[in-house]
């Protein structure tokens, strides 16, 4: 009996040192979530505003043993859910909308400096002149806003594999309510060509397939341009593409919207409450960007 209560007892005081260390969430308190993730934060492209955004939180936070890796958007999010699904420590620029808030348990880091700004808007920029020489593509463009969830609807359906332009399409054909306003005054056309700018982003594809459609809708021929966000304003500022739905304001894209908004035109939000900031899941065990501090 009383070798049956030691063994017991010894059982006991093994699960709770596994329970104390196991979890794989990381302690910010004794520095693990640095360990555990080699003091990484996986980044997108660089040049991205977030990018800047989280190097300047590395400075302004002290993380001087912090990491911000370049990738792309795409590999940040197949390293979220390989991490994810391992339920390992990890820490990633993140913004909304994206898909990744759909699918997973996810938080914003608090981030009391401000460095990361509060909530922005997306905008529609066109070239000017458009409204002159394709008034129609210019209503719809003018008249185009929908929601978050709205977005995410479509991205996720990309993510999960349906080709960007028909997960736009399903979208379209199951929302005309919503999609009938923004056509409203716009009459069609024949054939007429149009050019759209976009960032690789899953949030900007989703938008940029959705316009286009809408556009095709009423007798465009449009054609998409991926570019990475400097060009991207340039595009639209000389003229070379006629708009984009794309504009991260006030902060993401502060600053070609500096140099090339005042040869643009903007025609304001067409999506509100977007945030960018550092994402991590909600196991891991932190809850600032303050955390990350060596200790």
């Amino acid at each position: 009996m009383k070798k049956s209560l030691f063994a017991f007892m010894m059982l006991v005081a093994l699960s709770l040192v596994l329970a104390a260390c196991g979890g794989g969430g990381g302690d910010a308190a004794s520095g693990s979530i640095g360990e555990a993730t080699d003091y990484k934060i996986v980044g997108i492209e660089p040049g991205a505003g977030v990018m800047k955004a989280a190097q300047n939180a590395i400075d302004e936070y002290g993380l001087d043993n912090w990491t911000l890796v370049e990738s792309s958007s795409a590999a940040m999010g197949a390293e979220l859910t390989k991490a994810y699904e391992n339920k390992e420590p990890i820490i990633v620029t993140g913004w909304t909308p994206h898909w990744k808030f759909a699918k997973f348990d996810l938080k914003y880091l608090e981030d009391p400096k401000g460095v990361f700004g509060e909530e922005e808007t997306i905008h529609t920029l066109v070239r000017k002149g458009l409204q002159d020489d394709q008034p129609s593509a210019y209503t719809v463009l003018d008249q185009f806003e929908w929601t978050s969830d709205d977005m995410a609807e479509v991205m996720v359906a990309v993510e999960e594999g349906a080709n960007p332009e028909e997960a736009a399409a399903k979208w379209i054909e199951e929302n005309s309510d919503k999609v009938e306003p923004w056509k409203e005054g716009a009459g069609k056309v024949d054939g007429e060509k149009i050019s759209l700018a976009y960032v690789a982003w899953d949030s900007e594809i989703a938008s940029t397939n959705v316009v286009a459609k809408v556009l095709e809708s009423i007798g465009y021929e449009v054609e998409t341009v991926q570019l990475d966000a400097a060009p991207m304003f340039a595009a639209v500022a000389q003229g070379d593409v006629d708009g984009m739905v794309a504009a991260w304001l006030p902060f993401t894209h502060a600053d070609n919207y500096e140099e090339y908004g005042d040869q643009v035109e903007d025609l304001g939000e067409n999506l509100k409450g977007a945030k960018i900031g550092l994402v991590v899941p909600t196991y891991v065990d932190i809850d600032s960007i303050e955390d990350l501090k060596s200790k």
